[in-house]
């Protein structure tokens, strides 16, 4: 019998509503936001079902995410579900620690609060980041290299999906030596930051500092950690595999190929959209993702995953 996976989609995927209807439906799903905010200090399900420019700013943007996230989490668990591995794109990391119980629900909302603050004020300058499609990772090394300013790999997505990360300039001069080099899209991102490069080792320095006061376990069974697709099972290696996470690349696609490797062929999307479950689709169409978004759709994705767990 196959294992299965949690999976926790990262900033980028949130829009308005997000959770409302776990929230109004599901008791625990309303705890877990109303534990949020209280964590917080905001009101995040304000924050995460109205129309409001906050939604798409970093500081604001990560604690109504990793809400959602364990929102919908809870109702998952409630009603049975469970996993054998959990594993998070960037922010969604930290609702994979809450998931194999390595860190406290409330700690969780309060980290991720100060660490969308840290982020916001590690760059004021704003950098940039682009999505770099249908071109071979060393291609973009190639590119990257001799290119003055900062600029390095932010996420390895999936096979034709790389990001790219920095200062502006050095960003925009790499996408021009990609188009010589006949990539034909480069996808400037919308964000606030320069996320996963060398620009954000102050963010996680402050990062490093909070979680020093903050009590972890071990996980419950193993995440697997954004900065090297491997397995963690000690707490005592989650705050610096945190902090450097970062200034560090996402390493996703290898995340996604040691799951397979190690048994998974169910992966559970867990949070908003379906961004991950299209990774999975470009790295192994073998694989089933089930998505857990939208309450209208919640019964008939449990009794899908019921059906494989008596399959």
């Amino acid at each position: 019998m196959g294992k299965t996976a949690f999976l926790f989609p990262g900033q980028g995927a949130q829009y308005a509503g997000m959770g409302k209807g776990f929230y109004d439906n599901v008791t625990v799903s309303k705890a877990a936001f109303d534990e949020a905010s209280e964590a917080a200090g905001l009101d995040v399900p304000a924050l995460a079902f109205e129309e409001n420019i906050r939604l798409n700013i970093t500081e604001y943007t990560q604690i109504a995410m990793v809400a959602t996230e364990v929102a919908l989490l809870r109702a998952l668990e409630e009603r049975g579900i469970s996993c054998d591995y959990a594993a998070g794109h960037s922010l969604g990391e930290y609702s994979a620690m809450t998931a194999v119980g390595a860190i406290k629900q409330f700690d969780t909302f309060a980290l991720v609060r100060k660490r969308g603050i840290f982020m916001q004020e590690a760059y004021p300058e704003g950098g940039a980041m682009s999505a770099v499609l249908g071109a071979e990772e060393a291609l973009i090394d190639e590119a990257i290299e001799g290119v003055e300013g900062i600029v390095s790999v932010a996420n390895y997505n999936c096979p034709g999906q790389i990001v790219i990360t920095g200062e502006e300039e050095a960003v925009k001069k790499v996408s021009e030596k990609l188009t010589e080099k006949g990539v034909k899209k480069i996808v400037p991102l919308k964000v606030s930051g320069p996320f996963h490069s060398a620009l954000m080792k102050g963010a996680g320095e402050r990062l490093k500092e909070e979680l020093v006061n903050i009590n972890i376990a071990n996980p419950r069974v193993p995440y697997i950690a954004n900065l090297t697709a491997e397995e963690v099972k000690e707490a005592s290696d989650i705050p610096g595999l945190l902090a450097a996470q970062l200034s560090g690349p996402v390493l996703w696609t290898q995340t996604i190929k040691n799951l397979i490797t190690s048994g998974v062929d169910t992966f559970v999307e867990i949070g908003p959209g379906k961004t991950l479950a299209g990774f999975n689709k470009r790295i192994d169409r073998n694989v089933r993702t089930v998505n857990i978004d939208k309450y209208e759709n919640f019964e008939e994705a449990v009794a899908e995953l019921a059906r494989g767990e008596a399959g």
